[in-house]
């Protein structure tokens, strides 16, 4: 089964990091996403730009609406994510507890639906 690891945290806390600091948590990552892309768990996974260079789309009555950034202000952003392969959610769940970031800030596990996508 197939779960979405969605890495929330705060975007003022790396900004507050040295470069020496934010390049340890940088090479911690590598080393995490190369354990579990040899595990055969990974099935993708990205780092999102700051919430600054987000745009939100509404369409209400017909019309749509465009803001800059997200929804809310939020404590926590959402800055990457991970889709992986598990056999159960507890799987799933000691994958997320290996993220690096999981110290300072929270990661979210949804299981993935399939649908068949035609085309």
């Amino acid at each position: 089964m197939q779960y979405l690891l969605l890495i929330y945290g705060n975007e003022t806390y790396w900004d507050k990091l040295s470069e020496k600091e934010r390049e340890k948590i940088m090479e911690e990552y590598g080393a995490f996403t190369q354990s579990i892309a040899g595990s055969g768990h990974l099935r993708g996974g990205n780092e999102l730009a700051a919430t600054s260079k987000a745009t939100t789309v509404r369409v209400r009555d017909g019309k749509r609406l465009i803001t800059d950034g997200p929804f809310a202000e939020t404590k926590e952003q959402l800055g990457g994510y991970y889709l992986v392969e598990a056999k159960d959610l507890d799987e799933a769940l000691a994958l997320a507890a290996r993220i690096p970031s999981v110290r300072w800030g929270a990661i979210e596990v949804r299981p993935i639906i399939p649908h068949d996508i035609p085309g």
